[in-house]
């Protein structure tokens, strides 16, 4: 019984999340709805109509993953930048330098 409620529940939250990807929680579960719905698409047995419907919440979530991955390189991108520019601001030790 408990397995049942379990997947009753998953079943729920998956058909509160169709269609509204921002609804969902994170890039994880995102990624794991499009991975799901891929598999739907694949399979032989399903209507027309409902694989059509996968595809298109298929598609705008592909379209959000892409723009989170766009907004994680660009974080990406400013740590590293940040990460250079601190390691630039080194003291220049050859002001010092002793001559002989």
């Amino acid at each position: 019984m408990a397995k049942t409620k379990a997947a009753a529940t998953k079943a729920a939250s998956n058909k509160a999340a169709a269609g509204k990807p921002g609804g969902m929680k994170n890039f994880e579960e995102r990624l794991e709805r499009l991975e799901t719905l891929g598999e739907q698409i694949r399979k032989t047995d399903i209507p027309l109509d409902e694989a059509l419907r996968a595809f298109e919440e298929g598609i705008k979530l592909a379209r959000t993953l892409e723009k989170d991955l766009e907004k994680i390189d660009s974080r990406i991108e400013i740590l590293m930048n940040s990460a250079e520019a601190e390691a630039d601001d080194s003291p220049e030790l050859e002001l010092f330098a002793m001559e002989d």
